[in-house]
């Protein structure tokens, strides 16, 4: 694919990064928000989360007496995890429930995924990202009340649509047609902070309106919830596996099949990767245009999962979370600030479209010209972090769960 068949091509991609949430994009308050390590009250409503989830569900909560012990090689980073299914292309990850109130008093079942506190993330058995603290006092927060561990949500998401992919002709990517399975209203951000000034990573999996795309299975009576994985390169290695849970932008909400969710678009901020700037953002690098075959072991990129079925679009990460760093430098966060790249039309014609495996690998396939920034990104400066392509806008929201050193082969 041409990179003129690209500029028009990305247009509908970067459609919904002009949203009136991205627009309002993070002011440079977000580095005041309130630091909560150690911080009490944030501790008192983990315990009252983990408490209530015990008690509705019948179930021992997370702790670390009670966490099912991986092997090594399972490399899980989420320790509340209470199962992960290795199958390659049909991994899974299976969480605990906890039992909230939306907006009209519904009830609704949603995940934990990450905290921005390190002993509140230790006590609730989930990922530690400080990036995080960022989110507050923006416009891409969703403050919350608690009582006696019951979280009331401002927003909610609906999940009734019927979700779309129609491959474009006669190529797959744009689509002919894209409708996301789940919208949330104005209020939704899975940025959670909590009365405590402590910001989580919450999403709603399932309410009255259905579930949420991703998830196979929700045992309400249990409190569990099993979520698809996907694939992904870090570090030159495969095998990084994420969940989707909400997105910024319409069209990449389809792909990624996560909630399609604009708020968090005014999470801070674009472009800003490194644990020195005042952003909540990492950056990562999507692929629009590589290669379609899955046979070849080559395949990834947006048009790749758009004709296969929704196939993992395998995207590069930059890092692993690291959980064991309680310093404010850690710089893992689950809000991915899409850096999305094209082969340009040199590599297409010389045939050295392939995967591209690491941030480094990017760099290098940026430096020879085989790789370039997507041309509908804004105007601006390109991002060190990211070998220099300048961000698209748009936020995906994907906690990551593991990286195995070995996966299981479906038979």
């Amino acid at each position: 694919m041409k990179q003129t068949a690209i500029v028009m091509a990305l247009a509908v991609l970067a459609a919904g990064a002009n949203s009136p949430a991205a627009a309002s994009e993070a002011p440079a308050n977000a580095a005041n928000a309130p630091l909560v390590q150690g911080n009490r009250a944030a501790l008192a409503e983990a315990d009252a989360l983990l408490a209530r989830s015990a008690r509705d569900y019948g179930r021992p909560s997370y702790s670390p007496a009670t966490a099912v012990r991986f092997s090594e090689d399972d490399n899980v980073f989420m320790r509340n995890a209470l199962a992960v299914d290795f199958t390659y292309g049909a991994a899974t990850v299976t969480l605990p429930l906890f039992k909230g109130v939306g907006p009209r008093g519904e009830a609704v079942h949603y995940i934990i995924t990450e905290a921005s506190d390190f002993e509140t993330a230790n006590r609730l058995g989930v990922n530690y990202s400080p990036k995080l603290r960022h989110a507050a006092g923006t416009p891409g927060e969703q403050r919350v009340t608690i009582q006696d561990g019951v979280v009331r949500f401002r927003g909610s998401v609906d999940f009734s649509p019927t979700y779309e992919l129609v491959p474009g002709t006669p190529y797959p990517f744009p689509p002919a047609r894209a409708v996301p399975g789940a919208v949330a209203d104005a209020e939704w951000s899975s940025m959670v902070v909590m009365p405590s000034g402590v910001v989580l990573n919450m999403q709603i999996v399932g309410n009255a309106t259905g579930r949420h795309d991703r998830a196979n299975a929700l045992d309400e009576r249990r409190g569990t919830v099993v979520l698809q994985l996907l694939d992904g390169f870090q570090g030159g290695e495969q095998y990084y596996y994420h969940l989707v849970t909400d997105v910024s932008a319409d069209v990449p909400a389809v792909i990624e099949q996560g909630v399609f969710a604009p708020r968090i678009g005014g999470v801070p901020s674009f472009g800003q990767s490194t644990p020195d700037q005042p952003s909540a953002l990492l950056g990562f690098a999507p692929v629009v245009n590589g290669i379609l075959d899955p046979a070849t072991g080559q395949n990834q990129g947006f048009a790749t999962s758009i004709a296969n079925g929704g196939i993992d679009p395998i995207n590069v990460f930059p890092l692993d979370p690291d959980n064991d760093n309680p310093s404010l430098d850690n710089n893992y966060s689950p809000m991915w600030d899409a850096h999305v790249v094209v082969w340009t039309d040199q590599a297409i014609a010389a045939n050295r479209v392939r995967r591209i495996t690491s941030i480094e690998d990017l760099g290098r396939l940026v430096a020879a010209g085989d790789v370039a920034t997507a041309p509908v990104a804004p105007e601006g400066p390109g991002n060190p972090f990211v070998a220099g392509i300048r961000p698209l806008g748009v936020v995906i929201n994907c906690p990551t769960i593991a990286q195995p050193r070995r996966v299981r082969r479906a038979s």
